[in-house]
């Protein structure tokens, strides 16, 4: 952007501007004597267009909505629509957990983002012994069929998209919103929505799971194959580096890790037969945005260009919508503190802001009392706030892509797309030149786990030590913290969710869900996909459990298989 005589200018100019200007403030000193990002990735104290000189302006940044998409998914972006705004939400019953989706609707929300208990995540019955003092706390309880119905009452899934966070029993989930489509007589091939589903991330960092890896993989696959066909504008795989933020990684470590898992399961649907250009446009992924703006900004933009060009060039991607990585943000939920929680707020505003001059589709902003309980309804009302504070009065989304061009965002974009290009060669070569096999390998011998610990104890060192302030918490504290009310869930929750369960069970067909669970088990024998069986399933009012254990059955347990059962 600038030739060789602009720079030498410019070069001389610094060297004056340093020894001129700069020197007499430097007697009195800097704040720090070195500044970093919450990843530590050392911040200049001044960037000029030396620090950009590299940069191909089409090749590298090009225009909104064109390949390779660095300025932008979509050309008008924000001053076409806003980014959707969703809310996580799910707690005690299904009944509860409507009444917050009615509340949110009404209160603006855009999109609906279903969060569930523990047990349900595990593929465990309400009435498992393990699900004991578990059921409803930290999400809502989906035992069968009969509580999607309830949790969606009212609610046309035809006119809402809806994103579910849930892993090993993903696929069961997606079964139950085809069957309740199918019961509103909604289309499949028009319902709108995210399956997280992202089981190799699993074994990477949040450690949810039930069967081992490669089975998993299968399963996953299985979904995007039946997407293909039967719900073109639901996303099955949602590929979620938020969770591997959230376990201490760094940016760059989880641009990397994510894009990897994204291309794995490319590589698999790919070798399942499937077209690179039929699977790329399913494909969401879903990022964290943590409290280094200018960082993530880089990061967001960095992984856009690399997915681009790396659909294109490893995979042969064709179709735009294969190449133009789209994803949703959640705000950082490690970064809130139990200490002053009110200051959450500000927090969350700047790591949403972050997010939307990243580029983001959809947005979850944390609520300032997460630290401490499942969110209150006063909390998630200023959570959704912020995001319509920043659509409708601050400005942020009247440009496209208002930080490009900056010295500083500019280079720290080609310096995150070096480091996070470094860690996906170093995955190809584990898997001798397949990012899938890599992937596979990488969860087998540790290599995952090792680089987010040593990561995220080298944070803690810095915070324990001061380098990093963590306000309210290792600087500014004070000892008398505001009372909050947070929400507690009913200790009857269970109990209800038990009896309901208990219910389905003695009003069902049994003949008909032994007859639906043995053509699943020879299905997943006979390497067919399990989608059309687990919707039969579903339909005749299977539980999650008894579903999940039919693929225990058939696979073990990773849990076992590592020796932790």
């Amino acid at each position: 952007m600038f030739d060789d005589d602009d720079l030498a200018e410019i070069r001389d100019g610094r060297e004056s501007w340093e020894d001129e200007t700069l020197a007499d403030y430097l007697e009195y000193g800097e704040r720090q004597d070195r500044f970093a990002t919450v990843s530590n990735h050392e911040i200049d104290r001044l960037y000029t267009p030396e620090d950009v000189a590299d940069i191909d302006y089409d090749e590298d940044l090009g225009f909104p909505g064109e390949e390779p998409y660095t300025r932008g998914a979509y050309p008008t972006m924000y001053r076409g629509r806003t980014w959707t705004m969703r809310q996580f939400a799910g707690f005690g019953t299904a009944e509860e957990t409507n009444e917050r989706f009615h509340y949110l609707i009404d209160e603006g929300q855009t999109g609906l983002s279903v969060a569930f208990d523990m047990p349900s995540l595990m593929g465990l019955d309400s009435d498992h012994p393990m699900a004991d003092g578990e059921v409803g706390k930290e999400g809502v309880a989906v035992d069968t069929l009969a509580d999607m119905e309830i949790l969606f009452d009212g609610i046309d899934i035809g006119e809402v998209s809806t994103s579910f966070t849930i892993n090993p029993s993903a696929a069961v989930v997606y079964a139950m919103y085809i069957a309740l489509a199918d019961q509103q007589g909604v289309a499949r091939d028009q319902i709108r929505g995210t399956l997280q589903n992202d089981m190799l991330k699993e074994f990477m960092a949040q450690k949810e799971w039930v069967i081992p890896p490669e089975p998993s993989l299968d399963v996953v696959t299985d979904t995007v194959e039946y997407a293909v066909t039967e719900t073109p504008k639901f996303h099955p795989v949602s590929v979620s580096g938020y969770h591997i933020r959230e376990a201490g990684s760094t940016a760059a470590q989880e641009a990397a890790f994510t894009l990897a898992d994204g291309f794995a399961y490319v590589e698999d649907a790919l070798d399942r037969g499937l077209d690179v250009d039929e699977v790329g446009p399913l494909l969401s992924f879903f990022f964290n945005s943590h409290n280094s703006m200018f960082e993530e900004v880089a990061k967001f933009r960095a992984s856009r260009r690399i997915y681009a060009r790396i659909m294109d060039e490893w995979y042969d991607a064709d179709a735009p919508e294969s190449k133009r990585l789209k994803f949703h943000t959640q705000t950082a939920g490690q970064s809130l503190t139990a200490q002053q929680p009110l200051n959450n707020i500000v927090r969350t505003t700047v790591q949403a802001m972050a997010a939307v001059l990243g580029g983001t589709q959809s947005l979850h902003t944390n609520s300032y009392d997460e630290a401490l309980a499942l969110p209150s309804e006063r909390a998630v009302r200023v959570a959704l706030r912020t995001q319509q504070i920043l659509a409708e009065e601050s400005g942020v989304g009247d440009t496209v892509d208002p930080l490009g061009g900056s010295f500083a965002v500019e280079s720290l974009t080609d310096e995150l797309e070096a480091e996070i290009m470094e860690y996906l060669e170093e995955i190809r070569e584990l898997g001798d030149g397949s990012v899938r096999d890599g992937v596979l390998e990488g969860i087998d011998n540790g290599y995952f786990h090792r680089e987010i610990q040593e990561a995220s104890y080298e944070y803690q060192k810095r915070v324990d030590a001061g380098e990093e302030t963590v306000v309210g918490v290792n600087d500014y504290v004070t000892d008398d913290d505001p009372d909050i009310d947070i929400l507690h869930v009913d200790e009857g929750v269970q109990e209800t969710q038990i009896e309901r369960l208990e219910r389905v069970k003695r009003e069902r067909n049994d003949d008909a869900v032994r007859q639906c669970l043995d053509d699943l088990a020879e299905a997943i024998n006979g390497d067919a996909n399990v989608m059309p069986y687990i919707v039969d399933a579903v339909k005749v009012y299977a539980t999650m459990g008894e579903i999940m254990e039919t693929f225990e059955q058939q696979y073990g347990t990773y849990s076992e298989k590592i020796g932790l059962a």
